[in-house]
């Protein structure tokens, strides 16, 4: 495939190479921060990560994380519905609640959800630096949650003289984006600030190829971002993160049949802040970062009698807080060793209450404040023998109020044959994820128990190993990885017991990718995921995880003023479940193939024209079972940067 790659694109490369002498010239890479808590070069990782920059997100010209991620290696996303639909996040076929997210560092997962895990569906990518999706187990730097992998939204850090940037998009489903930004640096202070409104009127959530589904859900997102810097002297600096996200979303009962509902809102409310010291001591040796972030969650449900639902109602709050602090040092002891160690301390909140009525009389489920302590103690070392051999080897030691202490490690070695440009790398690590609140405390119901304090948390150990190679200096590179990753005392639900560590699955597969960097500009990747996720203990596979997926993009540029971008994803069968009968039955979702598009010119320096395509074939499909999706839709945009 990579010979192949080569004679095919060989035109397009320079015909200098032939004449040069035979020498290998340094590769350049990106730099990475999520694999190890310091910014290292991609070339110096085993670990498997994949960094979107802020580049490839201008190409994009996508609106939120989630669709970023939609083209990603190992990585699957769904989503109820239209925008701003409740959106879920598979790596290497992993629960979604086995992603740890991140921005800059902060915690991201919801304490009051009940498996604690994060809704993507209203991270807009105003602001947005770059994004680092990191697969396998990460406990060992990060504590609960990373089971299959961490996702770190980095922000961008103001720079230069004073910028200000205005976007406006609209298109398809009444949709409308508007974004103001300001940044600048001087040699004190660097800031960044912006603004994000999104609208659309959408579609119903509960697909319209069903029967009595016409009602479209309409979203509304207000984001508000901002990163300011103060450098006190050479070796001491502030930094201080701030964003809020309030939405609102009409949502629909269920998918398939008679779903619809014409007044079932949820509302959201999140605050998210960071503030950091660094200091740098002992010439430079010692450096420290201590930091603190504030995260607050708060959803409320709205869904009163109507015509189509006279004798039904449902209303509810959900509240939630997490507060962490982070001691982080990193020794720079000589050339060939890196000691990272720190430790970090979370207490996360959370309560909640919901109400309904209906057909069945009057249902209530109340749960009281409640709260979770968990300190975590973790030291790294990083190793670099001249520039052929890497490696990682760490281990953490975690104590939560509940459960007690667990314990996590990882080795992530790489190998750099300089002569052929050829990296082995491999990776073990073990990963573990506390009980949510809700999982611990819920009180029991006159239906039976629901919390059990008796739980234990939820355990992974995965191991990787993989092969990246590269040609034509670099221009060419070709990478396969083998992954395996084993679960146990996965937390379920039972109506006898409530919930209880009963569960074991595992998941292994292949990961394939080639990137292409021609002397003329065009880019090309090329993804293919084969990822195979196991319910142990039912001996059959878990819901709504393909087993295959393929992506592909192409970006051409053109004279000197545009680019044309053109991007390709399968997405192979998987398993559902039909709730329309009773019990629900397994169903097996077709495939399907989305082709989108994306055209941008700039009609001067500061001024930029888009045109985005989705869907292109207009292809019908379901991500969920009874869910709508988007067909072909079409957005212009402009920009404006002064």
């Amino acid at each position: 495939m990579a010979l192949a790659l080569a004679f095919l694109f060989s035109p397009l490369f320079s015909q200098e190479n032939s004449e040069k002498k035979k020498q290998i010239p340094p590769l350049q890479h990106k730099i990475v921060v999520t694999a190890t808590r310091i910014e290292t070069p991609a070339q110096e990782i085993a670990s498997s990560v994949t960094v979107i920059s802020g580049e490839e997100l201008e190409q994009m010209k996508k609106t939120t994380v989630l669709e970023a991620l939609e083209e990603i290696l190992g990585l699957t996303i769904i989503q109820n519905g239209p925008a701003g639909g409740a959106a879920s996040t598979f790596i290497r076929g992993a629960n979604s609640e086995h992603t740890l997210f991140l921005m800059d560092g902060v915690e991201l997962n919801d304490p009051i959800s009940p498996a604690r895990s994060f809704d993507l569906a209203h991270f807009l990518l105003d602001s947005i630096e770059r994004i680092e999706i990191l697969r396998g187990p990460q406990s060992t730097l990060y504590g609960s949650d990373a089971l299959s992998g961490v996702v770190n939204i980095i922000t961008k850090k103001g720079q230069g003289d004073p910028k200000l940037s205005l976007s406006s998009a609209g298109g398809s489903y009444g949709t409308f984006i508007n974004t103001a930004g300001l940044n600048g640096s001087t040699e004190k202070i660097h800031y960044s600030f912006g603004v994000n409104y999104f609208q659309s009127s959408g579609f119903s959530s509960a697909s319209s190829e069903y029967e009595g589904n016409v009602e479209k859900d309409g979203y509304r997102n207000l984001s508000l971002s901002g990163r300011f810097g103060y450098r006190l002297n050479n070796n001491l600096e502030f930094d201080f993160i701030l964003r809020t996200v309030k939405t609102r979303i009409d949502v629909d009962n269920f998918g398939g049949d008679y779903g619809d509902d014409p007044n079932n809102v949820q509302k959201n409310n999140a605050f998210f802040l960071k503030g950091e010291l660094r200091t740098l001591l002992m010439g430079n040796r010692w450096e420290q970062k201590l930091g603190f972030s504030l995260v607050n969650n708060d959803r409320t449900y709205e869904n009163p009698t109507d015509s189509t639902h006279p004798n039904d109602s449902e209303e509810g709050f959900f509240k939630s807080t997490l507060f962490k602090i982070d001691w982080q040092n990193n020794f720079f002891l000589h050339e060939t060793n890196t000691l990272t160690c720190g430790i970090d301390h979370q207490q996360e909140r959370g309560e909640s209450e919901y109400y309904s009525d209906g057909i069945w009389g009057p249902y209530s489920s109340i749960f009281p404040l409640q709260h979770a302590h968990t300190t975590g103690f973790y030291i790294q070392d990083k190793i670099k023998l001249g520039s052929k051999f890497f490696s990682t080897a760490g281990i953490r030691l975690d104590n939560h109020t509940q459960f007690g202490t667990s314990t996590t490690f990882r080795l992530a070695p790489a190998y750099l044959i300089k002569a052929t440009q050829t990296k082995l790398k491999a990776t073990l690590g073990t990963a573990f994820k506390s009980p949510s609140l809700y999982q611990l405390y819920a009180p029991a119901t006159f239906m039976g128990p629901i919390g059990n304090e008796s739980l234990k948390p939820e355990r992974s150990t995965g191991w990787d190993i993989g092969i990246e190679q590269y040609f034509l200096e670099g221009q060419i590179l070709v990478s396969a990885t083998y992954f395996r990753n084993d679960y146990t005392n996965l937390i379920q639900f039972d109506s006898l017991q409530g919930y209880t560590n009963v569960g074991d699955a595992e998941s292994k597969g292949i990961e394939l990718f080639t990137q292409v960097h021609s002397r003329s500009g065009l880019i090309l990747n090329v993804s293919y995921t084969r990822a195979e996720a196991r319910d142990l203990d039912a001996n059959n596979y878990l819901l709504r995880r393909s087993k295959d997926k393929f992506s592909a993009s192409i970006l051409y540029p053109f004279l000197k003023k545009g680019n044309i971008r053109l991007s390709l994803i399968h997405i192979g069968k998987r398993e559902d479940l039909d709730f329309s009968t009773w019990p629900a039955i397994r169903v097996t979702l077709p495939d399907y193939t989305l082709l989108n598009s994306v055209i941008s010119c700039d009609l001067t320096r500061q001024i930029q024209i888009f045109l985005r395509i989705d869907n292109l074939l207009n292809e019908k499909y379901e991500m969920i079972k009874g869910y709508g999706t988007p067909g072909r839709s079409a957005y212009l945009g402009l920009n404006i940067s002064l």
